[in-house]
């Protein structure tokens, strides 16, 4: 068996559609897992304060852990799609290219925002410690950054609703 066939054994269309669910699922995820952590470290600070402020504090702090979620919706989706979770579907190798594509809208704006939403959750944080009564302010403008992270899942979703396997 020369390297090629083995490369060639490798990227099958079953194969790159699966690459294509981990990546959401990875990339999202990691963008989540940092941002969470990033936010929780703030809310630490926080409550070393004022532990009684920790209810505002942790909706802060779950707003970036959407995005990870939204990738695992993603992946979960294109394995309903190629059969991994039903029927078995055989894919061409530019059907499972199309799942990778597919999967990256989320897969990279889910990482990006996951930690921009935790950078402005955390300045939210401080806003709490000073003004406390202005938390509404602090998770909508955290809120607002999610919208892209929505805009991403929604083209994801959609391009694998449609896809023709």
């Amino acid at each position: 068996m020369t390297f090629f066939d083995f490369l060639s054994s490798l990227l099958t269309g079953q194969n790159l559609a699966l690459l294509g669910a981990g990546r959401a699922v990875f990339f999202a995820g990691m963008g989540s897992a940092r941002g969470v952590g990033m936010v929780g470290e703030s809310v630490a600070g926080l409550l070393t304060e004022d532990p009684s402020k920790f209810g505002k504090a942790l909706i802060l702090q779950a707003l970036p852990a959407t995005q990870g979620i939204y990738g695992l919706i993603t992946a979960f989706l294109i394995l309903f799609k190629i059969g991994v979770l039903g029927t078995p579907v055989e894919l061409t190798v530019a059907q499972g290219a199309y799942f990778i594509m597919a999967a990256l809208p989320i897969a990279v704006v889910g990482y990006y925002s996951a930690i921009k939403q935790a950078r402005v959750a955390v300045a939210c944080i401080g806003l709490i410690a000073k003004r406390p009564d202005e938390v509404g302010k602090g998770i909508t403008s955290t809120a607002m950054v999610e919208t892209y992270a929505i805009f991403a899942v929604l083209v994801s979703l959609l391009l694998i609703l449609f896809a023709q396997v």
